[in-house]
């Protein structure tokens, strides 16, 4: 695999910034000491210029060429965040703060793109501006909207962004991408079926807010099923239900159930929601409930830019050989959000065999880390080429 050999020198440094991040894993937009680290190894590194705070714990660095007589930025982007998660690794290096995890290799996604900034730091083999972007909050805080709410394209120049997230069970240092849509948008849904509580022996005397939430269940089903062309991706889900009652022998007056909803297409998530409201509607008439809906809309759905993704597979393929064509995925992803303002491109990269992202049990494979340092790298060198 030819991956770059100054980052297969470096491997060492940078799994030791990556195990010490996966020791220390923060929350969301809470990132003071991951952010504290990434800066001030950017500084070490020699970055021109680096910002701290943008989305409050947001980082970042640029990096000029020998030359800049062409004046394209290129923006490469990494998240920051862990997970609320017990972790179950057994790793020496596992979390020290107990219910969060780096459970979906965030850290490793850090310390690649840190990875990159230094080579690119020492080498300024390309001609124009790296800006290398570390992101908060991509697990359900939308770090990468508010960053883009911030300015963060108009403020550093950015014409292109790129980004990248290892996946488990694809062969380690391997990459794989698709144009257009690639990750579903992710919206969620709480609702509240309100009956009327009492005796479990006297139904007769209420009116019963559980039967209506389990027909509801069933009925949500049928949008998929019955509503949405059968050729359209979608997937709704009701993954929490919750009674206002613990007991055996009383029905509860009120029933919460929680869930999402995954689509590729702007149109069928409108309909989505439409078809949520009717149902919900229709379900709480025929069994003298009233249900509540809110409505949640989250990450919108992830598009590869055509030619960016061209530029994506080139580079990819001169680090590992070759680059594969992934399918849709249904989960959620706020690189969305920067692919909404700037053309550009979001590949995975092979993480080897283990457990699942967001599992107890998930790793990070250090044996990536140099095919990931390596593609950052190359998608600066590729599009920026030296004069």
């Amino acid at each position: 695999m030819p991956i770059k050999n100054r980052l297969a020198e470096m491997l060492p440094e940078i799994t030791a910034w990556r195990r010490d991040i996966h020791e220390n894993p923060e929350l969301q937009f809470d990132l003071p000491r991951t952010s504290k680290k990434v800066a001030d190894l950017l500084r070490e590194f020699g970055c021109d210029e680096v910002v701290e705070g943008m989305a409050k714990t947001g980082v970042v660095g640029v990096i000029k060429g020998k030359t800049d007589t062409k004046g394209r930025t290129i923006g490469l982007r990494a998240d920051m965040d862990a997970l609320p998660i017990l972790e179950e690794t057994g790793a020496e290096y596992a979390s020290k703060n107990p219910g969060v995890m780096h459970a979906c290799g965030h850290d490793g996604h850090t310390s690649m793109l840190l990875g990159a900034a230094k080579y690119l730091c020492e080498t300024r083999n390309f001609d124009g501006t790296a800006v290398m972007i570390f992101q908060p909050a991509e697990e359900g805080g939308g770090g990468g909207r508010v960053m883009c709410e911030e300015g963060l394209m108009d403020r550093f120049g950015i014409d292109e962004v790129y980004g990248m997230h290892n996946w488990p069970n694809l062969e380690t240092g391997t990459f794989a991408i698709r144009p257009g849509p690639f990750f579903a948008a992710a919206d969620e849904f709480d609702l509240v079926v309100r009956g009327k509580g009492g005796h479990a022996a006297k139904p007769h005397e209420t009116v019963d807010s559980t039967v209506t939430a389990a027909h509801l269940v069933l009925a949500l089903q049928t949008i998929a099923s019955r509503n949405v062309d059968p050729t359209e991706q979608i997937v709704v889900s009701v993954c929490t239900i919750e009674s206002s009652s613990k007991a055996h022998n009383v029905l509860p007056a009120s029933v919460l159930l929680k869930g999402t909803v995954r689509t590729l297409d702007a149109g069928i998530r409108d309909q989505a929601e439409e078809r949520i409201k009717a149902i919900c509607a229709g379900v709480g008439a025929t069994y003298g409930a009233e249900i509540e809906v809110n409505y949640h809309r989250g990450y919108p759905v992830m598009v590869n830019h055509d030619q960016e993704t061209e530029y994506a597979i080139e580079a990819a393929t001169k680090v590992s050989g070759g680059c594969g064509e992934y399918p849709l995925v249904m989960g959620g992803e706020d690189f969305a959000y920067m692919l909404e303002e700037r053309p550009g491109a979001y590949i995975i990269v092979g993480n080897g065999p283990g457990a699942p992202v967001h599992h107890p049990k998930y790793m990070f494979n250090d044996e990536t880390l140099p095919a990931g340092c390596s593609w950052y790298a190359e998608m600066v060198e590729s599009r920026l080429p030296a004069a």
